[in-house]
């Protein structure tokens, strides 16, 4: 009997290590490191402060990132081959670019998410989706639903048809006004005018710096991760 319970004890306290062992495994996946130490995995999300000059300035100002930081863009990472891509929406549509090409864009500190284990189940769909979307021309009205991808709508729409259509990021009204005043900014009223249409104030839409802060996510690079 004393076989058993002294067996039985030692089996506790084994199952306890390698419980304790399991954590820091997935503690390790995801602690604060500097961008280039981290292993990127498909599905992660890399946010980018592009210097892109007024409108970028203008979206910074009125959006709010991941501890204070400014996003501008953001994009889906996709590993095929050995190889580290991006998806995103830029320039002529929503296309395939490599993770090196991203980078040089800017030369301000990327930020990478990635979903939370519960919410990893979701990156297959989100992926097969943003691959369909390939092609269709970039939202330069920024207008949701209007068949057109700007960089946060399409990354908006991927994890909501993979969550079964409910929404997984959060719309919410756009403003193209200078903080604290009813003023537009002058790079908003000029943009607009060229596209000869009203600027869409109050209308529902989404921004890189919104997905940052979202619970859903894990930074994996935080702030002193340089």
């Amino acid at each position: 009997m004393r076989f058993f319970g002294s067996f039985a004890i030692l089996m506790r306290r084994l199952t306890l290590v390698f419980t304790a062992l399991l954590l820091l495994l997935s503690a390790s996946e995801t602690e604060a490191q500097p961008f280039e130490s981290i292993k990127l995995k498909t599905g992660d999300l890399i946010f980018q402060n592009l210097d892109c000059g007024g409108l970028c300035d203008a979206i910074e100002a009125v959006t709010q990132g991941f501890e204070g930081h400014k996003f501008s863009h953001i994009g889906l990472v996709y590993q095929r081959n050995d190889s580290t891509y991006i998806i995103e929406a830029m320039g002529p549509g929503v296309r395939l670019i490599s993770l090196a090409e991203f980078k040089k864009r800017s030369a301000h500190k990327l930020y990478a998410g990635r979903l939370k284990p519960q919410y990893q189940k979701l990156v297959p769909a989100a992926i097969k989706y943003s691959l369909a979307s390939m092609g269709i021309a970039y939202d330069d009205a920024f207008l949701y639903d209007n068949n057109k991808y700007y960089c946060s709508e399409l990354i908006y729409d991927a994890f909501m048809k993979a969550n079964n259509n409910k929404p997984f990021f959060k719309l919410e009204p756009m403003t193209f006004k200078q903080p604290g005043t009813k003023a537009y900014f002058p790079v908003w009223v000029d943009y607009y005018a060229k596209l000869h249409m009203p600027i869409p104030e109050g209308k529902e839409g989404i921004n890189p710096g919104g997905i940052s802060r979202s619970a859903k996510l894990t930074i994996l690079n935080p702030k002193g991760a340089e």
